[in-house]
């Protein structure tokens, strides 16, 4: 329910529903828990052990959001925070309650806190084999491209999460340099405050790909 409910468009509800439903799942394993430890249901304890096991994945959902304390409230991460990346098509793409593609300076800095180690992607590979390897990588991890520019080596896409078909906007700049090219990526999700870790992620993943096709 909480699936269609995001999907449909109407994610604060979903979300909502989400959580509710983790929650309610977690109580219900600790109640099974305990019938297992008491006596008097020592009859019941096979029908209970196998109910049991149906709430485990809602609690480790339910746990899993917990653990978002542990991620900064933000939800736009760059590479390149002193030149941030400037969609150009994204805007069309969002609907009109999207969070704003606008740069904040909190958002940098908690950025820079917590994700010291998103940096700029050198390469010593030509520019043009850097842009068409960027394209294939971006095909590869399921991302919609809804603009290329190879003149401005910029490439912008959409990718949607597997389960809540989240939708989160990413830009990658390629530009060359006297030892080859610069690889910039950033990725802003539409719903949300924190992402949870999703954008950084995205970001390490696609970077990854790009030095394994020796990048």
């Amino acid at each position: 329910l909480a699936v269609l409910t995001v999907r449909s468009g109407a994610w604060q509800q979903g979300l909502l529903v989400y959580a509710v439903s983790c929650l309610a799942a977690a109580i219900l394993l600790v109640a099974a828990l305990v019938m297992l430890l008491l006596p008097r249901y020592a009859s019941w304890r096979r029908a209970v052990a196998a109910r049991a096991l149906l709430t485990l994945p809602g609690t480790l959902l339910f746990l899993s959001i917990l653990g978002g304390g542990d991620y900064p409230p933000i939800h736009d991460i760059t590479t390149d925070p002193d030149d941030t990346l400037v969609f150009s098509a994204a805007e069309q793409q969002r609907g009109p309650n999207a969070n704003s593609l606008d740069t904040d300076p909190d958002t940098l800095r908690q950025q820079r806190e917590s994700y010291p180690d998103l940096q700029t992607l050198a390469s010593s590979t030509a520019f043009d084999a850097v842009f068409d390897a960027a394209l294939q990588v971006a095909a590869d991890m399921g991302w919609d491209v809804y603009l290329q520019d190879r003149n401005a080596g910029i490439i912008e896409a959409v990718a949607t999460t597997a389960i809540m078909g989240f939708r989160d906007d990413v830009i990658i700049r390629v530009r060359t340099n006297a030892d080859g090219s610069l690889v910039d990526i950033r990725s802003v999700s539409r719903v949300g405050v924190s992402d949870m870790g999703a954008n950084a992620a995205r970001i390490r993943a696609f970077q990854q790909a790009l030095r394994e096709r020796g990048i």
